[in-house]
């Protein structure tokens, strides 16, 4: 029971936080202007973006394979697709559940250790990390006095306020230092009593299995085809943002480098703790299209197509999955 309202409390915090930014991002807008640049868009530029969104999470699905097979696994490609959308679509009710639910997903569908599933995620999120600083270092520098100072009063300086706020309170860190100092000490004196406890042996266990799953970056037998689908995915991602500048006729004069700035933004708005990045999504990208001289009305308009679009494509390929994955579970329990 506890568990299940601190769960809730969770949901509803970031819930919360998403309806504030999203709140701050529309608070100005005129609807009725935003519904018609919605409804004048072209929509043949956001199938394509979506089209090569979903290549992207197949992509995904298949790099994602390509680590789980030194652990000795060999799942389908299509049980890791499902999982891949349904991690998706878990991320839309809290955020970083995603991971959570899609190693349950495969861990289900074909029997792969839970503990092992999340060692080859976090691999995944760090590839992915430093593909991502790669990015903003590349457009830092292309064009450091047109981008640079986006990103330094937008992104730097928001993140180092925010570490400054960590460390201001030098008294509370060394008070929780000197508490994991002792606890370490207690651990290390009792550490025979505490080996032999069920808890322990089970947390060893999650530890090891994760462990595991880290591993497997080391023993790919495949390691050519983790980076080409690291490069496609983000290929993808680059495309799928860029193409869709050309649905609106205020920001079809963006250039690829253009494409690429909105990519890195983006992916910082998505990354704030809030269901599916809502608000922070739209807040950045609206913020960074400004400096182009869009109106901020017409930045909002282009950042709710291509959220909300990709958001309606999730909700549908991430329901289908589940759905899948669901009966498929039913029927082998029939059988």
């Amino acid at each position: 029971m506890r568990k299940i309202i601190i769960n809730s409390f969770k949901f509803l915090l970031f819930l919360f936080i998403g309806i504030v930014l999203l709140y701050f991002a529309f608070k100005d807008i005129n609807f009725q202007d935003l519904w018609i640049d919605l409804k004048q868009a072209n929509y043949n530029w956001v199938i394509l973006a979506l089209s090569l969104s979903v290549l992207s999470h197949l992509s995904r699905a298949m790099r994602w394979k390509i680590l789980i097979e030194p652990l000795g696994y060999s799942p389908k490609t299509r049980n890791v697709f499902y999982a891949v959308m349904i991690g998706y679509l878990a991320n839309l009710a809290a955020p970083r559940l995603g991971e959570i639910s899609r190693c349950g997903s495969l861990n289900k569908t074909d029997k792969i250790p839970f503990d092992s599933l999340i060692g080859t995620v976090i691999v995944e999120r760090t590839i992915d990390l430093l593909t991502l600083i790669i990015l903003t270092i590349i457009i830092f520098f292309s064009k450091i006095n047109f981008f640079g100072n986006f990103i330094i009063h937008n992104v730097y300086m928001p993140l180092s306020l925010k570490i400054q706020e960590m460390f201001s309170a030098t008294s509370r860190i060394l008070f929780l230092i000197g508490i994991i100092f002792i606890s370490l000490v207690i651990i290390w004196y009792l550490r025979g009593v505490i080996s032999k406890m069920k808890i322990f042996q089970k947390f060893k266990k999650i530890g090891l299995g994760v462990l595991d799953g880290i591993k497997s970056v080391y023993k790919m037998k495949r390691f050519s085809g983790f980076i080409f689908h690291t490069f496609f995915i983000w290929s993808l991602y680059f495309l799928m943002t860029w193409v869709m500048v050309f649905a609106l006729p205020e920001t079809s004069f963006l250039t690829a480098i253009d494409g690429l700035f909105l990519l890195v933004i983006g992916s910082f708005g998505m990354a704030a703790p809030v269901q599916g990045g809502i608000g922070a999504f739209h807040w950045i990208i609206s913020r960074g299209l400004s400096i182009y001289g869009i109106p901020f009305e017409k930045g909002l308009a282009f950042a709710t197509i291509l959220h909300e679009s990709q958001l309606l494509m999730v909700l549908i390929l991430g329901s289908i999955s589940l759905i899948i994955v669901v009966l498929n579970r039913k029927k082998s329990y029939l059988a």
